[in-house]
């Protein structure tokens, strides 16, 4: 059993900003092959099955998540690496976006799905937001290019981005839409398992330096 609260204006406020942020933090984690489109891929089949589970009404675009996972696999064939062609701002400000539409919408229909959009979506979120306090606590121009994220830290370090690819989609299916799952069949609390399944992650991307030059 949860709490649903009514924001309001506020809440149209905070949907706004969270979608401009949704948009550019996929635009931030799109910097080594493969990795925007195999989230996009991973994410979406989690919110598949979240729908399903959470007994999304089949009026309610239940498809919509597949769907962009499906068009998001037919990229990630060319984009897998050493990736032939690439997403591009276009491309990966366009899946930020879409994810957190979907995401609201989702809430609106049935709010315990917000909480798990939020644990799919973990990695980009949590190695984003550490990387941006970190740099704008440094003083630093966060809206210039850099390369301190994480995954960037991760693929320096391995030598190549197939590793860190990889692990990033071994983390959302085998632990981040685990707890999605449980969240949206009523197993576990909507904040219990974002904190549960974030935690973990946290301490992944400051052990790969998030937000370091």
């Amino acid at each position: 059993m949860g709490i649903t609260v009514d924001l309001g204006a506020l809440g149209a406020v905070l949907a706004a900003l969270y979608l401009v942020w949704m948009l550019n933090l996929y635009n931030f984690m799109d910097g080594i092959d493969g990795i925007a489109g195999t989230e996009a891929v991973t994410v979406g089949a989690g919110g598949t099955l979240a729908y399903w589970l959470a007994a999304m009404p089949p009026a309610s675009g239940v498809g919509l998540p597949a769907l962009l996972a499906a068009a998001a696999l037919g990229f990630l064939v060319w984009n897998y690496p050493p990736a032939k062609i690439f997403m591009g701002d276009a491309g990966s400000g366009f899946l930020g976006l879409i994810l957190g539409a979907l995401s609201l919408h989702a809430a609106v229909v049935r709010p315990v799905l917000l909480w798990c959009w939020l644990v799919l979506l973990g990695v980009f979120i949590v190695d984003a937001t550490v990387t941006l306090i970190r740099r704008l606590l440094r003083g630093e121009r966060v809206y210039e290019a850099h390369r301190s994220h994480a995954y960037q830290h991760a693929s320096r370090e391995f030598g190549a981005h197939r590793p860190v690819t990889l692990a990033v989609a071994a983390i959302n299916v085998f632990w981040l839409m685990p707890w999605a799952l449980a969240i949206a069949s009523g197993q576990v609390a909507g904040v219990v398992g974002l904190a549960a399944a974030y935690i973990p992650i946290l301490a992944l991307v400051l052990r790969f330096k998030a937000g370091t030059p």
